[in-house]
């Protein structure tokens, strides 16, 4: 059931032209594997950006490795794509379900980030955490646990499990969350599974990240691209920015979306 529930539609995934047909690697550290995609066109010299990407629950690495869409647009813009493997197809952040029974996947994310600069001149600058679903909480947890890893965080459909933290030892962070409104497998509102384990509530989330980050409870700025609504926290005490961005959709990750969060990602690098 819970597979059912937390699967990854990778159709809504796509964009829209095939990337060039060049397998991943894949890669081992002590605790796991993940899968890495270098862009075409790299000279083997110049720094990269990182995009590390969690999966959706019951999908793997290589899932995320064979989405053409996203191998497009990390070709395109030069990034480096990183794709952990849950333990079991599953993540074992703050509230996950049978979470006592799964490795340390902090001390995971740790090892394979560096690993991955081991292997590749990274910026340290562009150094970017994403997911989907149960992959966006792990995102989430990230950001507040393990923020200082990572320069911005761009979850989708997928924050914070019940019961939220009370706060973050990684402070204030760059956090962009997409979600659908019409979202019934991670409802923005959350909802339990099988009454032991509950997802938890976005704008709730949202929140805590506004106190987080020493912003006001307005948006400094609404903006709308499509049926995208994106509220905008800048001007923040932290000096780091929010955006909460929802779509009429369920859960899928929109069109294009990824494309415009590595721009907001890189806008973000410039300001540092």
């Amino acid at each position: 059931m819970i597979r059912q529930l937390l699967s990854l539609p990778l159709a809504a995934f796509l964009l829209t032209a095939p990337a060039r047909a060049e397998p991943a690697a894949s890669y081992a550290v002590e605790t796991g594997t993940y899968q890495a995609h270098v862009p075409a066109g790299w000279d083997g010299a110049a720094q990269l950006p990182l995009l590390m990407f969690f999966h959706g629950y019951g999908q793997s690495g290589e899932v995320v490795m064979g989405n053409t869409g996203l191998m497009r647009l990390a070709d395109a813009e030069g990034v480096l794509v990183i794709a952990p493997d849950g333990q079991e197809k599953r993540w074992s952040h703050q509230g996950a379900p049978l979470r006592e029974r799964l490795r340390d996947d902090d001390a995971f994310v740790r090892a394979v980030l560096a690993d991955a600069k081991r292997r590749w001149p990274v910026d340290s600058r562009r150094i970017w955490a994403s997911g989907f679903s149960i992959g966006g909480s792990m995102t989430w947890h990230q950001a507040c646990f393990q923020g200082g890893l990572f320069t911005a965080f761009l979850p989708v459909a997928g924050a914070f499990w019940r019961p939220h933290p009370e706060s973050c030892p990684s402070g204030p962070v760059n956090l962009m969350h997409v979600h659908g409104t019409g979202d019934t497998v991670v409802p923005m509102q959350g909802r339990p599974i099988r009454e032991v384990y509950h997802q938890g509530d976005v704008l709730t989330g949202m929140a805590f990240w506004r106190a987080q980050n020493g912003c006001p409870a307005d948006p400094a700025q609404v903006t709308e691209t499509g049926d995208l609504r994106c509220e905008i926290w800048r001007g923040c005490t932290s000096g780091r920015e929010l955006q909460l961005c929802l779509h009429p959709g369920g859960h899928i990750i929109p069109m294009d979306h990824m494309a415009r969060a590595i721009a907001w990602a890189e806008a973000r690098a410039a300001e540092r």
